[in-house]
């Protein structure tokens, strides 16, 4: 974490609390005490209002409020993938509350990341509720599908019991019976496959992009399920 993204999000754990202490800051980035204390000068240079209060912490002068935040596109997808889940597994009015939620940020965010955003909607199903099995690699999937990045993977491969390095092009990524799956273009070999996330070993997003070929899943579920 670069100190300009450290400094930020100390700003919003501040606009968030009523008053935050150094060890709170200390323990939720993970830096020492004295970089808590540059950090706040840092801030307070910088012209925002902090309230240092001996033996209790520190907040911010009553109605300051910084400007809208720029999520990023990882955050951004994460929202979209809790609203799809949600749809299938939540309270009715927990769910239209977090739709509402994310329509608010779609309306913020730049022109290029809502069309990232809408490309991963399209992308993105969740067929099932059951418990998921724990997985590590499905933000950089969603990441690598929405910018057409091409990523090596070291996958498990169950029914042979064999681990192979894999250079896939993720087109789509769907949850079912407790498993999360990755649609995806396998250049070894030269075909779609699927690809269970926790059979994932280790991932690698490459400098490689693959062309756009406007994949459907609806087409791909119809084509390949529906027999």
């Amino acid at each position: 974490m670069t100190r300009l993204t450290r400094l930020t999000n100390i700003l919003l754990h501040l606009q968030s609390r009523r008053v935050v202490t150094a060890q709170e800051i200390v323990d939720k980035f993970n830096i020492a005490q004295r970089t808590v204390y540059r950090d706040i000068r840092a801030l307070e240079e910088a012209g925002v209002p902090i309230i240092g209060e001996a033996g209790k912490g520190y907040s911010l002068a009553d109605g300051y409020r910084i400007p809208p935040v720029m999520f990023t596109q990882q955050e951004i997808n994460a929202l979209l993938t809790a609203q799809k889940y949600f749809q299938k597994n939540a309270d009715k009015s927990a769910y239209n509350d977090l739709v509402n939620v994310v329509t608010k940020i779609k309306a913020i965010i730049r022109y290029s990341e809502k069309g990232k955003a809408e490309k991963l909607e399209e992308r993105l199903y969740i067929f099932s509720s059951e418990p998921t099995n724990e997985t590590n690699f499905l933000s950089a999937i969603q990441l690598a599908i929405t910018n057409c990045w091409v990523i090596k993977i070291k996958y498990h491969t169950i029914y042979s019991d064999t681990v192979s390095d894999r250079f896939v092009e993720p087109l789509a990524v769907y949850f079912t019976k407790g498993n999360w799956i990755m649609v995806a273009f396998c250049r070894l070999r030269k075909d779609l496959r699927e690809f269970r996330i926790d059979r994932i070993l280790n991932l690698i997003t490459t400098t490689d992009v693959f062309p756009d070929c406007h994949f459907s899943f609806e087409n791909y579920f119809i084509t390949n399920y529906e027999k």
